[in-house]
């Protein structure tokens, strides 16, 4: 082990020593360990007075060998901003964290992720849209990162596992600190085989709400782009959407009934000059990847009989709802309703809810 690591991991810790100031502080010392055993007069010019009372009362009580015993019981993986394998991505943006824990695997640095954001109060077609469009997404490729959050976070991660993608999860708290509990199984099957579960905050720190802004620029500095499927005109996400544009990230909205408030925050993003999202393609072709537009087009699912042909032919473009796959097939409504459930039963296509289906790809 690095010597300096446990007083790296142990200074990150530090209330009061956000990102910029721990990298100002380890400029100005060298070395962690030399900003960790400096005389308390050295440290008093180098700190704000508060902050100083902190970390003076902070070091006295913080067991660095307990504290790095811990990280090893729980088979967490640690990170630093020194280390090759820190998302590239990551490092770029301004206050990059100083120190990552991870449970699980981070992708192959070639891989390029990607954020998917939204409201915790989702909607049927706000459950609707994430599902066909994260779907797509990991067919191309990509990795999906999210917040764990209930509703479009959750759901994201859920989809994503559904098809077999990799996804990251960042919290908001300590990484043994899942939030919330229900999630707690899903954050297991993500960090065992599906990706990693990611937080900058140390063992034992609760989600408290300031944490949340946080979060919500290491989802948007991991990745090429984020995209909000779902939120209301006060959401999270779009904050989350304002980092993003910060760093200098593409920023992706989806449509959404102009009845619905959770259309509001979509909708002012595409005011503000974020790509309005309707398929997969609107993003790749925003990244300059009409490459990847392939792989999904040439996705072949073929009917068993001419009336399987005629609805899938009808789904090439996106998914339909039976009254408008009745309407243009024109097929007898109960001929539709059987076709449509052995099609489901065979794998061809899925039901994304409220009679609207999808090809299964």
């Amino acid at each position: 082990m690095n010597s300096d690591l446990p007083y790296y991991i142990a200074l990150a810790a530090a209330p009061g020593i956000g990102p910029i100031r721990f990298q100002l502080l380890i400029k100005y010392f060298k070395t962690a360990k030399a900003v960790w055993t400096a005389s308390e007069k050295i440290l008093e010019k180098a700190l704000s007075p508060r902050v100083f009372q902190q970390f003076k009362n902070y070091r006295k009580s913080f067991d660095i060998a307990k504290y790095m015993d811990n990280i090893g019981k729980l088979n967490i993986k640690v990170i630093t901003l020194n280390d090759h394998n820190y998302p590239k991505l990551l490092r770029e943006i301004s206050d990059a964290p100083p120190v990552l824990y991870i449970k699980g695997e981070l992708p192959q640095e070639e891989k390029r992720i990607i954020g998917v954001v939204g409201t915790r109060k989702m909607t049927s077609y706000g459950e609707q849209v994430t599902e066909i469009l994260v779907r797509d997404l990991v067919a191309v490729g990509f990795v999906i990162v999210s917040g764990l959050a209930r509703g479009v976070d959750s759901y994201a991660h859920r989809v994503t596992i559904g098809n077999r993608g990799e996804t990251i999860a960042v919290l908001g708290g300590g990484i043994d600190r899942i939030y919330p509990s229900e999630n707690t199984r899903l954050a297991q099957e993500i960090s065992d085989s599906y990706g990693a579960i990611v937080s900058e905050f140390p063992l034992g720190m609760q989600p408290v709400p300031g944490n949340f802004p946080a979060r919500n620029r290491i989802i948007s500095g991991l990745s090429v782009g984020l995209l909000v499927t779902e939120a209301g005109d006060y959401s999270g996400s779009l904050i989350t959407a304002g980092l993003a544009g910060e760093q200098s990230r593409e920023v992706f909205a989806v449509p959404g009934p102009i009845y619905s408030k959770l259309s509001a925050g979509p909708a002012e993003l595409i005011k503000q000059g974020a790509k309005l999202v309707t398929n997969v393609n609107d993003i790749l072709e925003e990244l300059n990847l009409e490459s990847g537009i392939k792989n999904l087009e040439s996705a072949n699912v073929e009917g068993d009989t001419e009336e399987e042909q005629i609805i899938l032919n009808l789904m090439k473009d996106g998914p339909a709802h039976v009254d408008d796959i009745t309407r243009n097939s024109g097929l007898e409504a109960a001929k539709v309703g059987a076709t449509l459930s052995l099609m489901e039963l065979k794998g061809k296509i899925k039901s994304l809810g409220t009679g609207t289906y999808s090809l299964n790809i």
